[in-house]
């Protein structure tokens, strides 16, 4: 059996879809959203294996200094270059991460052990 914590994160960003098809092409220009992040991370015991609210601090950390570097990224690429950081602080855990535009659209993606 998996065991997994969980936070939850809101960054305000502008991001751009330079190749937006015609029917959407509004979004190719930069705009605005409240992107929320869900961020499940593989747990190995249960007490405080990873502690909620430091993971949640280091989530938060990694999205302040890079959202100029998620300007033309789909949710689905914040997702994996938010997993890519994470595995540096917590290398060999499963993780699954959620990302959406003002909770209304986005993308769920799980990522094995590395």
């Amino acid at each position: 059996m998996d065991n997994y914590i969980w936070i939850t994160a809101q960054k305000e960003m502008l991001h751009h879809y330079p190749g937006a098809p015609d029917e959407v092409d509004y979004l190719k220009y930069l705009h605005r959203h409240i992107f929320h992040f869900k961020v499940y991370i593989e747990v190995f015991h249960d007490n405080r294996d990873v502690e909620f609210i430091m993971f949640k601090h280091k989530v938060e950390e990694y999205l302040e200094h890079v959202k100029q570097k998620l300007l033309k990224k789909s949710c689905e690429m914040m997702s994996d270059y938010l997993h890519d950081l994470l595995l540096q602080d917590y290398p060999g855990r499963k993780m699954m991460i959620s990302v959406s535009e003002d909770k209304e659209n986005g993308s769920f993606k799980t990522y094995d052990k590395t």
